[in-house]
């Protein structure tokens, strides 16, 4: 399946995948790569790390959006701040329920039942959501930097949970128009981000077949993470085998020292890892009928805006922008 632009025409695009992928890298990237599209863009930090700023560089945001670069605002997301938020939009509450007993309260029921604390996160994206599809925010897409796969289906489920246990009331009526958020893959795209190792693969195939069987939700593509580079052609790599031979070899390293040998070697091992991890994509492809980016092996040890507009870019060109 090919991958277009019109990924960034959603308006809600959720990033999960296993932990360690580059999950909000690639979310920042493809943030950014909004931003300077020309899109107002609010990105969503579920998990409350703290850390999705410092691919921008600037500091820590909290509940509410902070600009942090042209066009792109960031939040991160805080279960009690979304409470408090809902009662303040929901004025039939009663009064008694917008003081400190019913977040004591709310802390016993969420831990017994299913959906209830996921329910206060997705629905705070999803009101930003509808918020600006019917033009009360200015939010022409809303980014979430999600929890790793092992979360995100009773997250994304949440809704579905709540109306199994409310049928009647303003809660069964807020599901419901959340259901219709996620639902419609016009609005909502789930992006699952991996790389190209057996364990992340098999996570990916498995919570694809998950999401597919559970959720009504859109699977947009798989952006593959950490792709090295091809360092030879067919035809190249002979002539580098030749080059290996003990004689020539030992005639490149009277010519250009001993640290020939070491370069041969490390050459050797990247053509290794490359294939090895061909297969992984190939099982990839053909376990899922799914758009598939591919994205670079960056060779750095911390992120900033730097590695962030590198990946931004090369987004950008998987998507043909």
């Amino acid at each position: 399946m090919e991958l277009t632009p019109e990924l960034l025409d959603r308006r809600l695009l959720v990033f999960t995948g296993k932990g360690g992928v580059g999950k909000s890298t690639v979310a920042a990237a493809a943030a950014l790569l909004a931003a300077e599209q020309g899109k107002r863009v609010l990105a969503v930090e579920m998990d409350a790390k703290g850390d999705f700023t410092d691919y921008f560089e600037h500091p820590s945001v909290g509940f509410k959006p902070v600009e942090i670069h042209p066009g792109l605002f960031a939040m991160t997301m805080n279960t009690e701040a979304s409470l408090q938020e809902y009662l303040r939009l929901n004025p039939r509450i009663p009064l008694v329920g917008r003081i400190g007993p019913l977040a004591h309260a709310f802390e016993l029921v969420a831990t017994a039942a299913p959906g209830v604390k996921e329910i206060l996160t997705m629905g705070k994206i999803c009101h930003e959501v509808r918020e600006a599809i019917e033009g009360r925010a200015e939010w022409d897409l809303v980014i979430v930097d999600a929890s790793a796969s092992g979360h995100i289906v009773s997250q994304l489920g949440s809704p579905k949970a709540i109306r199994e246990l409310v049928h009647v009331g303003p809660v069964r009526a807020q599901t419901e128009w959340m259901h219709e958020v996620l639902s419609d893959p016009e609005i909502t795209s789930l992006c699952i981000v991996t790389t190209p190792e057996e364990m992340p693969v098999s996570e990916t195939i498995e919570l694809v077949k998950q999401v597919e069987g559970d959720l009504e939700v859109s699977i947009g593509p798989i952006f593959v993470n950490r792709v090295l580079p091809e360092p030879f052609t067919r035809s190249d790599e002979e002539i580098f085998e030749r080059l290996r031979e003990p004689e020539l070899e030992a005639a490149l390293v009277g010519a250009a020292g001993s640290g020939v040998t070491a370069v041969m070697e490390a050459a050797r091992l990247a053509v290794t890892m490359r294939r090895t991890r061909s297969a992984h994509l190939s099982r990839l492809r053909a376990a899922v009928d799914l758009p598939v980016a591919y994205l670079p092996f960056l060779f750095v040890r911390t992120h900033g805006m730097r590695v962030t507009r590198i990946m931004a870019e090369a987004l950008g060109m998987e998507l043909g922008l």
